[in-house]
């Protein structure tokens, strides 16, 4: 496995991001997205807003020296929750599980929540080897998909 490390999100990541967001596919299988993912200034002033929150916690995953993604730690519906993107060139090698891993022994807050689609299977994969089990469900309306779509929530406890 290739060494990853995570640090602090800077300002030159965010093109790399921005064009790991316009993937559609990408954007199919995370669902809750962006209204526009080709739209340059939602994204950065959402970004603005996550850069300045310090509430936030947000780590870039860097893999060979080359940005694959993020993961991020924030409030949602009143409770902790971690969220990660890969760049989809970089899915299915592994680096999401141990990046969220790296992540996690850093973030010891807990109970922490995680959602998924459904049918992300990935993802679920991904989480549920970092420990998370499903502890719920959800449904909400999709952007990237232009319909309802059933999530799964997760937790971890320890």
């Amino acid at each position: 496995m290739r060494n990853i490390v995570l640090r602090d999100v800077i300002d030159s990541d965010l093109p790399v991001f921005f064009e790991y967001q316009r993937d559609r596919e990408a954007n199919y299988m995370a669902a809750f997205t962006s209204k526009d993912p080709n739209d340059w200034g939602l994204f950065a002033a959402h970004w603005d807003k996550i850069l300045a929150d310090k509430n936030i916690i947000k780590q870039t995953i860097i893999v060979q020296d080359n940005v694959v993604g993020h993961v991020l730690c924030f409030e949602q519906f009143g409770k902790p929750e971690v969220s990660y993107w890969i760049g989809r060139r970089y899915w299915g090698q592994g680096i999401a599980t141990k990046a969220l891993q790296k992540f996690l022994n850093h973030v010891t807050i807990r109970p922490l929540y995680a959602r998924a689609a459904k049918d992300n299977i990935g993802s679920l994969k991904v989480l549920e080897r970092c420990g998370f089990t499903i502890s719920g469900e959800d449904s909400g309306f999709s952007n990237a998909r232009g319909e309802d779509v059933e999530e799964f929530v997760l937790i971890l406890l320890v």
